[in-house]
């Protein structure tokens, strides 16, 4: 009730600055004609009055006309172009209902609808990708995937070879914030990143933002991925899923009350390990994963909507008898959708997120077990105030739990001695505003601001060390040590550690040279407060998230970027050009022999330094025949910096900008699809990119008998290119017009001329030779793989 009270008043104080209303308003939402879902992101183009809208990401829309006929056109892809006449007399409320391509409408005016970029919007440096959209592009293992089909986007990178997570713009895997219907997703990926923790079933739409981020979102440096679930078919029962080698799902969804409540239950799992177990030596091993998603709806009048929507998922890795390792993500969000009038949506959220990481060490015999919570309350509010002007603000806060550590015997034989590092809490309270205004025909700007707060709490007993340094520098070993506390201050419940704030402006424009053409520039300024702490260029189950405090700083990032973007032949060709520059400052970096696990005291082994990242990227984009896909190039490079704290220090790396661990100057990504028929569809999609940053010896010496290698400065090697190229061929077998059940064969081929790329180089002396060698490691080679499809 008090955040009920608190959406409300914020309604009020806006209200007060309303100004009168001259026009009348036309507003409604938007759904599927087969399953009632609602549909993001669907234009409502009036041509008389040449103005346009499109609905919010709950389906909602809303336009200021004025009184008299108008024609309207609605189109969506995958959706037939609709055609409709309305008359305007007074404040009218009009919900639309879609068909698929396959439907057929006789009453309606129905055009092939062609997918044109956006040039009148502000909003740049964004990929949008409906599911319809990811269905098209080339399946790998059979199974669609919303990972494998960003890292086809320009600005977009993987960490290499069976690493988890992505990289934007040069930015760490950690400083994406990906939201799974408003939930914070720590680990994105399944089985070391091959495949992600999204059911392509379950999912309704998705938007990564790389720049020109809204006021809304905060957090994270890099980008925003921001992915919504289906909320279940109202109208009829429907089940669908996937049998592979590899993998299978399924996923129901149906009515609860017809036309106002729906469920949906998705689940999926791999099975691959189960081969080893016909092996003598690999009975003891295993490697696969498992996820639930769930939600349902509700619909209570036309002005009010409850959402209940969750995930949980797990990845299990075990070697042997030697040790097993569990992690995974687990989310909660109750959302209360309300119409307080035509011109007023408003959302209010109570969301819960885990993530959670652990490993068994059975050769030692302990336990490690780790994680991190969030809570989350959020109310937005979205404002038609005019046809030229539109408002969206709100309130996010945020509670952190952080373990980073429970360390306990697995048995009573093992003299390992139980410790708890130091749990940590924090509390983040971030209010926003943001407008989209429309200057002039050819004109339009975005502006808006957000104020990140953020509490580092306790219950928690800080280490002090002299002169503040926890780093201390040996001049004359030249080297960084770890600094020696002198006492501890012991911080109660909820006491304030530390405490930031900062002011986060966000500004975009788009300027229209002509109906085909436009260009765009943005700025903002993005606030993280967590950080991972990994030395590692793609998340581990190991790696760690801390809170900004007096020791770690929260990382301060500003972006400008400049595109042109352009339509060709009615759009049938697109074309999206920008470039852009980043800089970010706090960036952790660590000193040589930095030991990061089952550290209590990690402020001893970190710098802050600082990184930037630039580059251009350009998308050229055949949206419509029967064969349609993109080339997308990104030439860039990502760089970091740790100087010294006084002249006589050298910083990391002599003080020198080096190659961060995302650096990729070089990344082609080719992705095509063509339907040869009805039955027949085939797809292929080609990845180029410059090798991963390394550090390779350059020398060594002996101590003690032993060779020990000596290493040159950080990141100034690197691993070979990584490229490969998967096909596959989908068979879509003929429907049995007396039955429901419809499905498909794809046959797939991952890796096709079985590229062997390293997913690390290592070092080591041949027993035999005495010489020196360097050692590739592989993971993936060729892999074929069938899937059948099913629905009913």
């Amino acid at each position: 009730m008090i955040a009920k009270k608190i959406c409300t008043l914020v309604v009020f104080i806006i209200s007060l600055f309303s100004f009168s209303q001259e026009k009348f308003t036309l507003s409604g939402t938007i759904t599927d004609f087969g399953n009632n879902e609602s549909l993001i992101g669907v234009q409502i183009y009036i041509p008389d009055l040449m103005i346009e809208t499109y609905t919010n990401k709950y389906g909602f829309y809303s336009i200021v006309l004025p009184a008299g006929e108008h024609q309207l056109k609605i189109n969506h892809l995958g959706y037939q172009e609709v055609e409709k006449k309305i008359v305007i007399e007074g404040d009218t409320k009009n919900n639309l209902t879609l068909h698929e391509n396959s439907e057929e409408l006789k009453e309606l005016v129905i055009k092939g609808v062609r997918y044109k970029t956006n040039i009148k919007s502000p909003e740049m440096s964004v990929n949008k990708l409906s599911i319809f959209s990811i269905k098209k592009m080339p399946v790998v293992l059979g199974e669609v995937d919303v990972l494998k089909s960003i890292l086809l986007l320009p600005g977009v990178t993987n960490a290499g070879e069976g690493a988890s997570g992505f990289n934007v713009r040069g930015g760490g895997a950690d400083q994406n914030l990906i939201l799974l219907d408003e939930a914070t997703i720590f680990n994105s990926s399944h089985v070391f990143g091959f495949f992600s923790v999204f059911n392509p079933d379950a999912v309704k739409n998705l938007k990564l933002y790389k720049g020109g981020i809204p006021a809304r979102y905060g957090g994270r440096v890099s980008s925003v991925l921001d992915i919504y679930q289906k909320d279940g078919n109202s109208k009829e029962f429907h089940v669908n899923g996937g049998i592979g080698l590899i993998s299978s799902r399924i996923l129901a969804e149906g009515p609860i009350v017809k036309n106002k409540g729906a469920f949906l239950i998705g689940g999926r799992t791999s099975y691959a390990h189960l081969f080893l177990k016909l092996s003598e030596n690999q009975k003891d091993n295993a490697a696969y994963f498992y996820d639930l998603n769930t939600k349902l709806s509700y619909k209570l009048n036309d002005n009010n909507s409850l959402f209940l929507s969750g995930y949980f998922g797990r990845d299990v890795f075990k070697l042997n008898q030697i040790f097993s390792n569990t992690y995974g993500n687990s989310t909660l969000n109750l959302r209360w959708s309300h119409l307080y009038s035509d011109k007023l949506f408003a959302n209010l959220s109570l969301i819960y997120s885990d993530y959670y990481y652990g490993l068994d060490l059975n050769f030692i015999g302990f336990k490690w077990d780790s994680g991190i919570k969030n809570y989350t309350i959020k109310c937005d509010f979205e404002q038609y105030r005019s046809d030229k002007f539109k408002l969206n603000y709100g309130v996010n806060g945020i509670y952190y739990e952080f373990n980073p550590g429970k360390i306990k015997p697995l048995s009573d034989h093992f003299t390992i001695n139980p410790k708890q590092l130091d749990r940590k809490y924090a509390l983040s309270l971030s209010p926003y505003i943001d407008a989209e205004n429309k200057l002039s025909k050819k004109m339009t700007v975005y502006y808006g601001l957000r104020f990140s707060n953020f509490y580092r709490l306790g219950t928690s007993a800080i280490n002090l060390y002299e002169n503040n340094n926890a780093v201390v520098f040996n001049p004359d070993m030249q080297i960084y040590e770890k600094g020696t506390p002198i006492t501890t201050k012991y911080y109660s419940n909820n006491k304030v550690i530390e405490n930031y704030n900062n002011f986060e402006p966000r500004f975009s424009f788009s300027y229209q040279l002509n109906d085909n053409q436009s260009i765009k520039a943005s700025y903002n300024r993005m606030a993280q407060y967590l950080q991972l702490i990994s030395n590692t260029s793609s998340p581990t189950p190991l790696d760690v998230w801390m809170p900004s405090d007096n020791y770690i700083k929260p990382q301060i990032a500003d972006q400008i970027a400049l595109g042109y973007f352009k339509n060709f032949n009615d759009g049938t060709y697109s074309l999206e050009t920008e470039i852009y520059y980043k800089k970010v400052k706090n960036r952790l970096d660590y000193i040589d022999g930095a030991d990061l696990i089952a550290n209590d005291a990690i402020e001893q082994v970190i710098l802050n330094g600082r990184m930037r990242a630039y580059g251009l990227e350009i998308m050229f984009k055949k949206n419509e025949g029967r064969f349609n896909g993109w080339i997308s190039y990104t030439l860039s490079k990502s760089e970091q910096q740790t100087p010294g704290r006084t002249p006589e220090e050298p910083g990391i790396n002599n003080g020198k900008w080096y190659n961060s661990a995302y650096d990729k100057m070089h990344n082609l990504a080719i992705t095509s699809a063509y339907n040869l028929n009805d039955r027949w569809s085939f797809a292929a999609n080609f990845i180029l990119q410059s090798g991963q940053p390394i550090t390779y010896p350059n020398g060594q010496y002996e101590y003690l008998g032993i060779v020990v290698p000596s290493y040159g400065l950080r990141n100034e090697n690197r691993l070979p290119a990584y490229h490969h190229l998967d096909v596959s061929a989908t068979l879509t077998l003929a429907k049995n017009r007396k039955r429901k059940w419809q499905s498909e064969w794809v046959f797939s081929i991952y890796n096709l001329y079985n590229r062997q790329n390293a997913a690390s180089m290592n070092f080591r002396q041949n027993s035999d030779t005495g010489y020196n060698e360097a050692v590739r490691t592989s993971i993936f080679g060729i892999v074929p793989a069938v899937n059948y499809n099913f629905k009913f």
